[in-house]
């Protein structure tokens, strides 16, 4: 995994100038998202480990299981228990980067994918605030596992339309 980490980091750096750069089974999900809350606001909501049972669909039964409080900063590890389609599983991910309250970046340790990589940058918009989410992730068992890419980018979809509504809803904006 630590290849395809370094690979996703020079991607980051790389992406505007070659957008076709990333490595073969890595894919994108990009979104941007303006919340009419100040800049540290946004990034205090997201600093709170805890914020994220609150923002993910009910159904994937999302539960952290590092003891709380997390102090969050890079480096920090934090576990999970979700279940999909009626199979529980463990979730792993450090925090690889931190950068308050400009960005951060979650990169998964253990679990589901391959490679799961997920940058969260935040601007100041007039005293908006513009939160761009780039998760990028491959899925197990390349090029096999490509047969469920159909299904994967339909679930990761739904997960962040719930999260955008979830936001809207929690932050009042």
């Amino acid at each position: 995994m630590s290849d395809y980490s370094e690979v996703i980091r020079k991607h980051r750096r790389d992406h505007l100038s070659t957008p076709h750069s990333l490595p073969r089974g890595v894919h994108r999900y990009f979104e941007s998202t303006l919340l009419a809350m100040p800049i540290e606001q946004v990034f205090d909501f997201f600093s709170r480990a805890e914020n994220l049972e609150a923002i993910t669909p009910p159904e994937l039964q999302f539960r952290i299981t590092t003891p709380m409080p997390i102090v969050m900063g890079q480096g920090t590890l934090i576990d999970y228990r979700l279940k999909l389609n009626g199979v529980s599983f463990g979730w792993r991910t450090r925090i690889s980067a931190w950068d308050p309250p400009y960005a951060f970046v979650d990169e998964q340790l253990k679990g589901p994918y391959a490679v799961w990589h997920h940058t969260h940058t935040f601007a100041d918009e007039g005293g908006k605030t513009r939160m761009d989410d780039e998760v990028l992730y491959k899925l197990p068992l390349w090029p096999l596992g490509e047969v469920a890419y159909p299904f994967v980018k339909s679930k990761v979809e739904g997960i962040f339309r719930h999260r955008r509504a979830k936001l809207r809803e929690i932050l009042g904006v």
